[in-house]
């Protein structure tokens, strides 16, 4: 298939060990995982090491890290050194200046604030070898397409650039489209996230991929009428049996592709 389809962690943080994220993961047909960027329970080099050897018994063939945000430049320069003499890191999802009430709210020393962490970020993933993409998430600067492209505008290095998880922008913005969104993000599109969610009288619920409001056959149509080339990962930020839904979107999604030609 023309994306390789990642499963993020939360379809199994509900007791599952890492042996057991990577072999499922396998097993339902994920081409690899998003794993959260530090562990609760182990050292970094425990933790990296405990990933490494099960996606070796599993023949897991992608790593990615999300966040969380690098507090100590040393540190994350570090953790991500690590990372990469055990995985091809390609892209990592990730996150500056958490901001409550967003772009909206924010001052002009938040945005600068946010252009050092992502000068952090930047000479991490130059000297390291990968890419960054900023996850387009409510609560942070980068909130929405527009303000996500101010910050990358004003740090102006290809070493960062966007994850767009379209999910998370129809909570604050529903009027915009998902071409208008690709369109915008252009070349700096580097990492996709996708997730479905109805909308309320109150707000909205989150949903299957196949179920909610957003039409991920207009999706997949518009990033392929663009040229995207990255990742695809599926989310499921819901209650219940995650496991059965990270089978169920999967399925969803490789039909989806194999009826588009992609």
């Amino acid at each position: 298939m023309k994306w390789p389809i990642i499963m993020h962690v939360n379809y199994c943080e509900q007791g599952q060990t890492i042996p057991e994220i990577c072999q499922k993961a396998v097993d339902w047909g994920y081409d690899g995982v998003e794993f959260r960027g530090s562990s609760s329970t182990m050292s970094s080099e425990e933790y990296i090491d405990a990933i490494s050897r099960s996606v070796k018994s599993s023949g897991l063939k992608n790593v990615v890290f999300g966040g969380p945000r690098i507090t100590d430049p040393e540190e994350g320069m570090k953790f991500y050194k690590m990372a990469s003499k055990n995985f091809k890191l390609t892209v990592c999802n990730m996150a500056v200046g958490m901001i409550p009430g967003g772009s909206a709210v924010a001052k002009k020393e938040d945005w600068a604030k946010g252009v050092e962490a992502l000068k952090v970020l930047a000479w991490i993933a130059e000297e390291v070898g990968f890419k960054f993409a900023l996850e387009i998430h409510m609560g942070y600067l980068h909130d929405l397409p527009a303000s996500t492209m101010r910050l990358l505008e004003m740090l102006n290095n290809p070493a960062v650039g966007a994850n767009l998880d379209f999910g998370n922008i129809v909570y604050l913005q529903d009027t915009l489209t998902i071409e208008d969104t690709v369109a915008m993000l252009g070349k700096n599109l580097y990492y996709v996230h996708l997730k479905n969610s109805y909308k309320l009288p109150m707000g909205r619920t989150a949903a299957g991929l196949a179920d909610g409001a957003i039409n991920h056959r207009e999706y997949l149509t518009v990033l392929n009428k663009y040229g995207y080339k990255g990742f695809l990962c599926i989310e499921a930020p819901r209650a219940g049996d995650r496991e059965w839904f990270a089978r169920q979107d999967i399925a969803y999604l490789k039909a989806l592709m194999d009826e588009l030609g992609l």
